[in-house]
């Protein structure tokens, strides 16, 4: 169930009358301004520390570990060490 606030308590009288004109009564939904959205992991430290992990994993192979060692390592299955791999060399291909 959502929370609502009374709009008594936010609005100004003379918006409330407005309102009362097209919605008298009703429960009424405002979405957030679009450019209040953010892109998933922005709002957190998340996506700079999975980055900062696939880094890491990328150097680690690059030092020698196998991917089932890293998979035991980062508790990760091995299709997605080698996804992360690639997708590291992939961006540090795209930087040469």
């Amino acid at each position: 169930m959502m929370d609502y606030i009374r709009a008594v308590e936010i609005l100004p009288r003379e918006l409330i009358e407005q309102l009362q004109q097209y919605a008298d009564g009703a429960v009424i939904y405002i979405p957030k301004k679009e450019e209040e959205k953010k892109a998933w992991g922005e709002q957190t430290t998340t996506k700079k520390e999975l980055a900062r992990r696939n880094e890491k994993i990328y150097a680690d192979f690059l030092r020698g570990s196998s991917v089932k060692e890293l998979a035991e390592e980062y508790f990760l299955a091995e299709k997605s060490i080698q996804r992360i791999i690639r997708q590291e060399k992939n961006k540090s291909d795209e930087s040469f």
